[in-house]
């Protein structure tokens, strides 16, 4: 019996020791949802962001998407002679977000968002409308492929900077 109190009193030791090394450490992880950090500034979003101004009906990123997730339906405007855009709908639950779509546009008139909470409760809800995608605002602009909005964005907030460490820099 008394060779198993021994024995027990080891492990117990051990495992406080390890608790007050972490005690003391700078936290790594943040409270989600109420603190929140900000994405890299070219973070694909969840959302597309659609400028129905500069858009032009050519369909041009439905075409260039791979998984087909993009459908466009134009119509004719004779007396303005141009397009337009009547149905604009992106599935972003079959999107690989490889961002040919935004590359593709020759109008500059498709962005990614800057929106990372996407969870929904029916499929259905993936399927975003034109008046989902349409450029307002408050939506925050993701400046992959359009480096022109880039320093207009917060800089990104990584876990290992509130921690009190500096992270490196891949070009330093």
């Amino acid at each position: 019996m008394k060779l198993k109190l021994e024995h027990y009193g080891k492990g117990l030791a051990k495992g406080l020791g390890v608790t007050f090394r972490h005690v003391l450490r700078h936290r790594i992880t943040t409270q989600y949802p109420e603190e929140r950090l900000s994405v890299s500034k070219r973070f694909r979003g969840y959302r597309m962001v659609w400028d129905e101004e500069r858009c032009t009906g050519c369909a041009t990123c439905a075409k260039s998407c791979p998984q087909g997730n993009i459908e466009i339906v134009t119509s004719t405007k004779r007396d303005e002679n141009r397009y337009v855009v009547e149905k604009f709908e992106v599935d972003t639950g079959r999107c690989i977000f490889c961002g040919l779509c935004v590359e593709a546009c020759p109008y500059d008139a498709l962005f990614y968002s800057r929106e990372y909470e996407c969870s929904t409760y029916r499929r259905s809800d993936l399927v975003l409308s034109r008046d989902q995608q349409k450029r307002t605002e408050g939506k925050e602009l993701s400046a992959y492929f359009h480096p022109e909005i880039e320093e207009n964005l917060p800089a990104q907030t990584l876990l290992l900077d509130k921690a009190g460490r500096r992270s490196q820099s891949l070009w330093d």
